[in-house]
């Protein structure tokens, strides 16, 4: 008889066993490495989630009588994780569930335990880094049984996403085939319906948005009577926005040829408090702000990082640093790389905190482990955490505002600026922007020269698109969606052509999903219904409501609305837009005959890259096997060719351009040449 502890994931499992066994042997079975020590504990890992739900009897939507089955019949890279672990909990007398503390992490571990681990008693480890200190402290502080409120919320959450996402997508598909017979992949779901429709809200006020014209005044100056300045200065009329021309005109024609002459000074000391801990929203926020980074590719990265032990896990909704983890001694530790760290330990360390907290974790913060080598996105984020980390130990910095008011005439202009005197906590966060205009020192009645006055017709501006990052605030502020789901709920309308860009623009499929469920299935966008089932999921976890009660809600909604569902008025509606897209998604790029080039995929299942004009243009180039291709608009400066970026399991993506003997791939070539000899 054997104790099985259960890790989420392999980079997991060998960390935890590095940590609480003693002299423990790597073994194998079904190629898969598990450890073991003389006292008969063994560590060994899944790989995310073993089982998933699946319809018993497949058949036609809406479908809600499932089952949960191994996850292998349909990825295949889980069935040696699978097999190991039936196999080890057939002799096991007690199984520690020791997956991530969260939703997902409690319903992999319960799953594993119910189903193949059915004779052991449970507990549950409780951790928030992978240190050493740490899982030692949770294995011996294991508590009996598992997280039975979050393990049913989970559960709860996964049926609803079935009953939604699965019926919805296997509905519209559907429709596609009914009116074209062809076949199509188009989704929804619970929150990926919401969000499209959001988009679409805001891409309509974009397009009906009518500007109205607005005029503004300003006067550029260089010296005053007494002394030149060493930057121009700009100082701008008081009323921003002037709705009348010919009240603008007037101004100007009052002021034209003029000077200014200052009649108030204002200055003000503020105090710029320092930053709140990260918890996974605002990293995904302050990583696109600075690096650019899509808030699913930060959640990735965030992810490696905890598995290697760096950093506290990055799911979470906290802003809270508890005294139990221990700054100083962090600090200490990361001050032997970040020497910035050293200044804040000849100080009371007392964190600035926000005000969300989470249950299971708190914010994100490093745990003192020193990276042996990280690559460059890691590096990045990784940097961001600890300097996030050091700020919020910062004094507030002190900044000085200035306000010069100068008239011309009766008319009122100013010009502000401001410049900080003590640095403070924005010296451990190098990542804060704060603009720094100082302003010359001048006193009232000082005249201005005036070298030119401006009078500036502008338009009001429509609302500005969403960005990824923006999303997921918006998604938290409405309660659409989780922490943990909300950037893959964007990646996935990306994923299904649904919306494009960095600031996103909704596409024409992506828009005539929305009006077509809007028409005839409302209830597939209804963001109050979406919140609704996330409170009552939050009422699961506190065991005031059963799951079978929120389920049994979920399918009389989904049973009427599929009662009135037309396929057929739907595929028609969708048509085009799909024909539409799917012709824009297979264009790369436009040939030098004039033609388009286009992928073309082959019985066999080989792919390159034709022209539209075959046979007249024989163009063509060849595509590598095995790998993700994307368009990324750009053209090669050397061959004039598209460039496509290329994304292989496991490995970094990399940008090529069409042409084979294009001279940006001589070193490719170069290489090749070697290895064959």
């Amino acid at each position: 008889m054997v104790q099985l502890i259960l890790a989420e994931k392999p980079t997991a499992a060998k960390k935890i066993a590095e940590s609480i066994l003693e002299k423990y042997t790597t073994k194998k079975k079904y190629s898969t490495n598990y450890y073991e020590s003389p006292s008969g504990i063994i560590v060994a890992s899944a790989a995310g989630h073993l089982f998933t739900l699946k319809d018993k009897i497949r058949k036609k939507y809406p479908n809600f009588d499932l089952e949960w089955q191994p996850s292998f019949k349909k990825n295949k890279f889980t069935k040696n994780f699978y097999q190991l672990l039936s196999y080890l909990g057939k002799f096991s007398k007690e199984v520690t569930i020791a997956t991530d503390l969260d939703i997902e992490g409690e319903v992999i571990g319960y799953n594993i335990y119910r189903f193949l681990c059915k004779k052991a008693k449970v507990s549950r480890m409780e951790f928030s880094t992978l240190t050493k200190d740490e899982l030692q402290k949770a294995f011996l502080k294991r508590k009996k049984g598992y997280n039975r409120g979050l393990a049913e919320s989970g559960l709860t959450r996964h049926y609803l996403d079935y009953f939604y996402g699965v019926n919805i997508t296997k509905a519209l598909t559907a429709s596609i085939k009914t009116a074209s017979n062809r076949y199509y992949l188009l989704s929804s779901g619970r929150v990926q319906g919401p969000t499209l429709a959001i988009l679409a809200n805001r891409e309509k006020e974009i397009e009906e948005f009518v500007p109205i014209p607005f005029w503004q005044l300003n006067f550029l100056t260089s010296k005053s009577e007494e002394k030149e300045f060493p930057e121009p200065l700009t100082f701008n009329y008081s009323i921003s926005k002037i709705w009348e021309k010919e009240n603008a005109e007037k101004i100007f024609r009052k002021c034209k040829d003029k000077n200014a002459v200052v009649s108030e000074i204002k200055t003000k000391k503020m105090r710029l408090n320092p930053p709140v801990p990260f918890n996974l929203t605002n990293l995904q926020l302050e990583a696109y702000k600075v690096f650019g980074f899509s808030p699913s590719r930060t959640q990735a990265i965030a992810q490696r990082l905890y598995l290697q032990g760096l950093i506290s896990y990055p799911r979470t909704s906290s802003q809270k640093i508890p005294s139990s983890i221990d700054y100083k001694k962090i600090i200490e530790k990361l001050s032997k790389i970040f020497e910035v760290g050293k200044k804040l330990l000849k100080k009371e360390l007392k964190p600035m905190e926000g005000k969300k907290s989470d249950p299971a974790h708190p914010s994100i913060h490093p745990t003192g482990e020193l990276p042996k080598k990280l690559k460059g996105e890691e590096e990045k984020i990784y940097s961001l955490i600890v300097h996030r980390f050091f700020s919020v130990f910062g004094e507030p910095a002190e900044r000085l505002s200035v306000k010069i008011f100068a008239n011309i005439e009766k008319y009122k202009f100013y010009c502000s600026g401001s410049k900080t005197i003590k640095k403070n906590w924005l010296e451990f966060y190098p990542f804060a922007k704060i603009e720094e205009i100082e302003l010359p020192d001048l006193k009232e009645e000082e005249v201005l020269i005036v070298d030119k006055l401006n009078l500036l017709e502008k338009e009001t501006k429509p609302p500005n698109r969403y960005t990824q990052a923006s999303l997921v605030r918006e998604l938290e502020k409405r309660n659409l969606g989780t922490k943990s789901t909300r950037a893959m709920i964007i990646k996935t309308l990306y994923d299904r052509n649904y919306c494009e860009g960095q600031k996103i623009k909704v596409t024409n499929l992506g828009r005539s999903v929305v009006k077509t469920l809007d028409k005839y299935a409302p209830e597939f966008l209804s963001e109050d219904l979406t919140a609704k089932f996330e409170k009552e999921m939050e009422a699961v976890e506190q065991d005031k409501k059963k799951r079978e009660k929120v389920l049994d809600e979920a399918k009389e909604i989904l049973e009427k609305t599929f009662g009135k569902f037309k396929e057929k008025e739907i595929g028609k509606s969708l048509l085009s837009s799909v024909e539409e897209t799917k012709e824009k998604q297979n264009v790369v790029g436009e040939c030098k005959c004039g033609g388009q080039l286009k992928f073309i995929k082959m019985y066999n299942g080989s792919r390159f890259i034709g022209c539209s004009n075959y046979p007249k243009c024989k163009n063509s180039f060849p595509l590598p096997r095995n790998c993700g291709i994307e368009k990324t608009g750009k053209i090669c400066k050397d061959c004039s060719t598209p460039i496509l970026k290329i994304i292989r399991k496991g490995r970094r993506p990399f940008n090529m351009c069409l042409d084979p003997k294009c001279k940006s791939k001589e070193n490719w070539r170069e290489k090749k040449s070697k290895k064959e000899k």
